[in-house]
């Protein structure tokens, strides 16, 4: 089969590699009939992500139709069933799992040893995220083995297309719990750095569950026009207004009751003499994040707030604010997202119509033409937000 493949830093290639076989009974074969290209995929690729290997298949975001099942398979899934599979790879039994925490799973990371030496303990396993992870082939591809499938496979509808539900898969999950983990409460104004998909997703869903004002923050006028346009926030552009002053005045010099980090490590700060600082200790490998999003929303959230951090984060920061964080009595909240917790509720609000998540999509492409999708996306091109890819 075709797939998409990691080849080195800032390289990838679609490429023949071994059409992926049934190993476990609770395994399924899935023809991939829409995949995508996510934020995630650009720590990989710029080689910020360690313990990636040549020919590795790379795709977190997938759905498609089952075409083999492992005879440990229940659920109800059967060979011809249309399913979206979440990122996460869960058992459905362990005690993380058994109290929602599917991205924390205990028994899907067969490399459980690599990423505690990171990280203290290991997360669950992840499709096409590095061997830390795992080392599961991902979905950018023709077909995938779907591990656990009783537990990571939902079942859909033929009624609904494949740009409607394919982001359950991710970015839809992950934009609402990172709105959920602010604890809002009617009236509250939340503020989102990044205006990717996932802060979209977090925009939209904040006035879901609430929020009296969002307010948006990135640099790339066309996102800050789809985050005005389509989830009704405000924005702010920081290369041209100071952020901090700016949440001040627009909240009475309160701060915004909630912050939600939907940028994660490769953060880009107005400033270059900050960026640049960050840049050479990244460099020299004196840290391995840039923190810009998570120390400005520590500092422009109201006495009290919460943090809410979603972006992704791979290891260790410099410089936190860790007084302001502390004398002002915040909260952080952070994590991988239990997307299995959250597919099923937000596949009922898409069927009301309260959220149509393909709003995101501007680009759709071949499975050939991947390695171009990765390059517009990443040097922010074409005015590009999402790429799908269609094997």
């Amino acid at each position: 089969m075709k797939a998409n493949c990691w080849i080195a830093p800032n390289n990838v290639a679609v490429e023949e590699v071994p059409d992926p076989q049934i190993l476990n009974a609770r395994d399924a074969i899935v023809r991939i009939t829409s995949s995508a290209i996510c934020g995630s995929d650009l720590h990989l690729l710029q080689g910020y992500i360690p313990a990636m290997r040549k020919g590795d298949v790379l795709g977190h975001e997938f759905m498609g139709e089952v075409v083999e099942l492992g005879h440990g398979v229940q659920d109800g899934l059967r060979i011809g069933d249309r399913v979206v599979v979440p990122f996460p790879i869960a058992c459905g039994n362990c005690n993380s799992c058994e109290r929602g925490l599917y991205s924390l799973c205990e028994n899907s990371n067969p490399n459980a040893a690599i990423a505690e030496l990171a990280m203290g303990h290991s997360p669950a396993g992840i499709f096409g995220y590095s061997h830390l992870m795992g080392g599961y082939a991902g979905g950018q591809a023709q077909y995938a083995r779907v591990p656990f499938a009783d537990v990571g496979a939902l079942k859909i509808e033929d009624d609904l297309p494949d740009e409607k539900v394919l982001f359950l898969s991710d970015v839809l999950p992950t934009g609402y719990m990172a709105a959920e983990m602010c604890d809002i409460t009617r009236g509250d104004i939340v503020a989102v750095w990044g205006a990717g998909p996932v802060g979209q997703f977090a925009a939209a869903s904040a006035y879901l569950l609430g929020a009296e004002r969002v307010i948006v923050i990135d640099r790339f006028a066309y996102r800050l026009r789809m985050a005005r346009e389509k989830t009704g926030a405000e924005t702010i552009n920081y290369e041209e207004t100071d952020v901090m002053d700016a949440l001040r005045e627009m909240t009475a010099g309160r701060g915004p009751d909630a912050c939600i980090d939907a940028v994660g490590m490769e953060a880009h700060h107005a400033s270059p003499a900050l960026h640049a600082y960050d840049k050479g200790k990244q460099a020299v490998k004196s840290e391995t994040d840039r923190p810009h999003a998570l120390r400005e929303a520590v500092l422009s959230c109201r006495n009290g707030g919460t943090i809410s951090a979603i972006g992704a984060y791979g290891g260790f920061i410099d410089k936190f604010p860790m007084g302001s964080f502390m004398n002002r009595s915040l909260t952080m909240r952070s994590g991988q997202c239990h997307v299995q917790r959250y597919m099923r509720p937000l596949l009922e609000r898409i069927r009301k119509g309260e959220i149509d998540p393909s709003f995101i999509i501007t680009h759709t492409m071949r499975l050939d033409d991947t390695p171009h999708g990765y390059d517009i996306f990443k040097n922010k091109q074409e005015d590009c937000v999402k790429v799908v890819l269609k094997p």
